[in-house]
């Protein structure tokens, strides 16, 4: 077949764009109400997400800031994700770089020899083209494919990115929140070994009975064993902010947890923005469009294919005294194929194709979901643990009274046991302790609400 006669197919295939092969991706029909309504009464529901707020505006802490930027230059995951990047970048490049004809330089040299005859050789200097001429949207499908791709591996990338500094974060203040129980806990176990001396020169005097002295041995024995669980969790957490920093096992400098300062409102902004600030949104919706473009593909699989072909360049003799040595040859090919029969792959290739499709849409819909489950997560930890802080500062203000008291009784002859003190001392530790993990869970709630609006992707 000749060009000029494939000119008719190409003005068929202009009244042909109405088959779907040439369409472009359109975001289906999501439901976006995910949010919780009774979680987000009390917030401001604007344009302005929390999550667009910078992560160091957010991280005011100078040891916290300098192990998330260790973090975003170190961490393999993210080293990992930035690979993937720029291999997604390369292979969309390939792609549009697919509609352009090839160009290949094939010089040869051939030699023959008859008996009796002098050798010959002659050579050619081709160059050899090859063009796909994209009548029903294949390449074009392929090429939109791979742009969706990119998009999916950047958007993973600032997952990535959102989840380290979320993680860091965490791991720093659970680190923070270990660092104050165990400074409480060796503080509770000099008042218990103090104690315990009390009561063991009260007994020498004939004031204490031996049950106290055991009862007090025992509940400095109680504190003491609960110190090398708690510096057992530090070294855990330490090896694991390490790995999120990419460097071998540690131990950090850090600030108290006294001295960190995070927002108490925030905006969680409209739900529909939740499509456009989640990365792991975007990662399922690029997801969702790179099989839409490849269900189009294997709908213009069906279609017939234009190649076109030719050569152009010079021929001649070596070695021959010949007027002409060289002489200009050109060719050209324009071949059609239109599938017929294959036993049945086109067409189990577009279910296979559509089917996939539809298991990205539902992924599409279900990371909404999770999205919007996070954020309400994240909101009803804040308020239970700030509503929780509350009543236990209360709790403790009354348990140090009671301390007070029940000690002020002992010392003045008004209760005969010391097991008394050692309850209320034993409450209080207790009360503390409970604040201080619930002191953290407010600052987690915090991180998690963060990250669950995308914070910290760009």
């Amino acid at each position: 077949m000749t060009l000029k006669h494939s000119l008719p197919l190409l003005a068929l295939s202009l009244t042909l764009t109405g088959c779907g092969v040439y369409k472009k991706y359109q975001r289906p029909t999501v439901d976006t109400s995910v949010y919780r309504g009774d979680k987000i009464d009390t917030l401001s529901q604007d344009t302005t997400s929390f999550g667009q707020t910078p992560w160091r505006a957010l991280f005011t802490d100078a040891p916290l800031q300098a192990l998330i930027e260790k973090a975003l230059q170190q961490n393999i995951d993210l080293l990992s994700a930035n690979l993937s990047t720029q291999q997604a970048e390369a292979q969309l490049k390939a792609a549009r770089l697919s509609f352009f004809p090839s160009l290949t330089l094939a010089p040869s040299l051939s030699a023959g020899k008859t008996e009796g005859v002098p050798a010959t050789y002659s050579y050619t200097l081709p160059v050899q083209a090859s063009w796909q001429v994209d009548l029903f949207g294949s390449l074009l499908n392929a090429s939109r494919s791979t742009q969706a791709q990119l998009l999916r591996a950047q958007a993973y990338q600032q997952l990535v990115r959102g989840r380290v500094i979320a993680s860091v974060a965490n791991s720093y203040y659970t680190l923070l929140m270990l660092d104050r129980q165990l400074q409480l806990s060796r503080s509770a176990a000099e008042l218990a070994a103090h104690t315990l001396e009390v009561m063991q020169a009260q007994k020498d005097f004939g004031r204490a009975m031996e049950s106290s002295v055991q009862s007090a041995r025992a509940n400095l024995h109680q504190v003491e064993a609960s110190i090398p669980e708690i510096e057992r969790q530090i070294t855990t957490t330490e090896n694991a902010l390490a790995l999120l920093l990419g460097e071998s096992p540690r131990t950090y400098s850090r600030s108290t947890l006294e001295a960190q300062q995070l927002p108490s409102t925030f905006a969680v902004g409209v739900p529909a923005q939740l499509l456009s600030a989640r990365p792991d949104v975007r990662v399922a919706e690029m997801a969702l469009a790179s099989c839409y473009y490849q269900t189009n593909g294997a709908r213009a699989a069906f279609y017939p294919s234009l190649n076109i072909s030719g050569s152009a360049g010079w021929t001649g003799a070596l070695g021959q005294a010949v007027s002409n040595p060289m002489k200009f040859i050109a060719s050209a090919l324009a071949s059609l194929a239109q599938p017929i029969f294959a036993n049945g792959k086109l067409i189990a290739g577009l279910r296979v194709a559509e089917a996939e499709e539809e298991k990205a849409r539902l992924a599409f819909q279900q990371s909404l979901y999770n999205a919007g489950a996070e954020v309400s997560n994240a909101l009803a930890l804040y308020e239970a643990s700030e509503a929780k802080i509350k009543a236990e500062t209360l709790q403790i203000e009354s348990l140090e009274k009671n301390v007070e008291i029940v000690e002020a009784l002992f010392k003045t002859g008004k209760t005969s046991s010391y097991l008394e003190v050692i309850t209320a001392q034993q409450a209080l530790l207790q009360a503390q302790l409970s604040q201080i993990q619930d002191r953290f869970s407010k600052m987690q709630a915090v991180v998690n609400l963060y990250n669950a609006l995308g914070g910290g992707a760009q």
